[in-house]
């Protein structure tokens, strides 16, 4: 069923929210708070990982500097992808949404600044292990989780709305493809791993939902235990 067309003057009436006035639910975008879950944990864990690595350790900063930079990576593709794929769709079919689109794209640019300094970061430390390396990497990670802390819920509360009632289901599906090519290589079971280990349950209703039946038995039969012997690695 199409959305609710807007009226021809531009006028979106609402009641703030950003969704049009009788607004249809034409798509399912829980997938946007799914992949929020990964960041969430994973940037989260991650003060206690920089914290686990001793003075000058250098092979263990490069295994938790190199976690580091692909949730680093994630960011910055889940981001580009709404930069040019939702926020000039969001203003032109539900107006009113535009005051949170206008807020979002100020978080971006605020989170970009504490993701470069990640990124400027993470070399020295993952190739020296010292502690007077690690401080500029934890610094920089401080100010991501407290940019993630603001902006991830923001987003949840008024933009997936809006999205579910004027974006396609083609449109939503754009946007994850976006992320999944961003998946540094060699790093799809890590990165799989990660966002089913942050779900409420696990990931078990993520992989039916999001899984084909082949690669939910590519999971189970490889994935997973590679996904189990990297964590052993990174978590000392």
């Amino acid at each position: 069923m199409p959305a609710t067309s807007l009226p021809s003057s531009g006028e979106n009436p609402d009641d703030g929210t950003g969704i049009p006035s009788g607004a249809t639910k034409i798509c399912d975008a829980r997938g946007m708070a799914e992949i929020h879950r990964m960041f969430r944990a994973g940037f989260g864990e991650g003060p206690a990982l920089i914290g686990g690595v001793p003075d000058t350790d250098a092979d263990q900063a490069d295994i938790v500097g190199d976690f580091l930079a692909m949730l680093s990576t994630g960011l910055h593709a889940h981001h580009e992808g709404e930069d040019t794929l939702l926020w000039g769709r969001l203003e032109t079919r539900a107006p009113s949404c535009a005051v949170h689109v206008t807020r979002m794209k100020e978080q971006h640019a605020q989170m970009l600044v504490h993701l470069e300094e990640l990124d400027a970061s993470l070399p020295a430390w993952r190739a020296s292990g010292r502690a007077t390396d690690a401080a500029s990497v934890a610094t920089a990670l401080a100010g991501i989780n407290a940019a993630l802390a603001v902006h991830l819920p923001d987003e949840e509360a008024h933009i997936v709305p809006v999205m579910e009632t004027v974006i396609t289901p083609r449109e939503v599906d754009e946007l994850s493809e976006h992320g999944r090519k961003a998946t540094p290589k060699g790093k799809m079971f890590v990165q799989l791993g990660t966002i089913l280990a942050a779900q409420p349950d696990g990931g078990e209703d993520w992989q039916h939902e999001h899984l084909p039946a082949p690669v939910r038995l590519l999971w189970r039969l490889v994935g997973k235990s590679k996904y189990e012997r990297y964590r052993a690695t990174l978590v000392k």
